[in-house]
């Protein structure tokens, strides 16, 4: 083995211990761990898209009563029945 071949090895070392390879497949590794680790960032997920799409459909329905306020020529009425099936729903 040539130096060359010996400082390619060491560099090839060096960049698989800096991305915590064998970190990374014990934790493959270990199943349970992994289900539970992915079971939990879904329902984070989940949670964080229902809230996040509750906030905007909120705002949504504060600018579709401020446009029926304004009553804006054509879409005043349909807005309106749109608002009003909404609070009939809440």
């Amino acid at each position: 083995m040539t130096g060359r071949d010996r400082a390619r090895i060491d560099a090839l070392l060096s960049t698989l211990e800096r991305m915590r390879l064998e970190e990374y497949v014990a934790y493959l590794s270990n199943w349970r761990r992994a289900l539970w680790r992915n079971l939990l960032f879904g329902v984070c997920r989940g949670l964080g898209f229902t809230l996040g799409f509750s906030v905007l459909g909120a705002l949504l329905a504060v600018l579709l009563r401020g446009l029926v306020v304004e009553n804006i020529p054509l879409i005043g009425g349909f807005l309106a029945e749109v608002i009003h099936a909404i609070e009939a729903r809440m």
